[in-house]
């Protein structure tokens, strides 16, 4: 089957097998290895997208879900070479280790922001609890995205 979707920005056209993941044609067809695959079941948050610029779970997603539709990967986040400010953020305040569950973890504090542009400690909390991270102990985290919505979305 053929879909078309906009992924960062740019238009994209394909030939997709009717049972086809999104996670897999984001990754393998598509080249965005910032999609992440780690449970394959909804768990993790590790495949984190923002579709229509709401937080999705492409493993549990088939492409032709994708068609028609606005895709963000953490591969769109940055403008050139300048990174977005949850990016900074997040490596300005070590909220970075193995950088594993980064992508979805970035991903899902901006759909956060998104529909909530001053969240307090606890909502960040919550906008990011179905993102799971097994190196930071999520403090630096909500750290990083708390300092976002302090210095209004500009880099710390």
């Amino acid at each position: 089957m053929t879909i078309r979707f906009e992924i960062n920005g740019e238009k994209v056209e394909l030939e997709v097998a009717p049972d086809a993941r999104a996670v897999d044609v984001l990754r393998r067809e598509l080249g965005f290895t910032g999609v992440k695959e780690a449970c394959g079941q909804g768990e993790c948050g590790a495949c984190t997208v923002l579709i229509d610029g709401q937080s999705r779970l492409s493993c549990l997603m088939l492409a032709a879900q994708l068609h028609g539709r606005t895709v963000l990967t953490i591969e769109g986040m940055a403008h050139g070479d300048r990174l977005h400010p949850l990016q900074e953020s997040f490596i300005e305040h070590g909220a970075v280790q193995c950088g594993f569950c980064t992508p979805g973890m970035i991903l899902a504090a901006e759909s956060l922001l998104g529909r909530e542009p001053r969240p307090d400690r606890e909502r960040i909390r919550q906008g990011l609890s179905g993102n799971l991270c097994r190196c930071t102990g999520y403090q630096k985290i909500v750290d990083a995205v708390e300092a976002v919505v302090r210095d209004g979305g500009e880099k710390p």
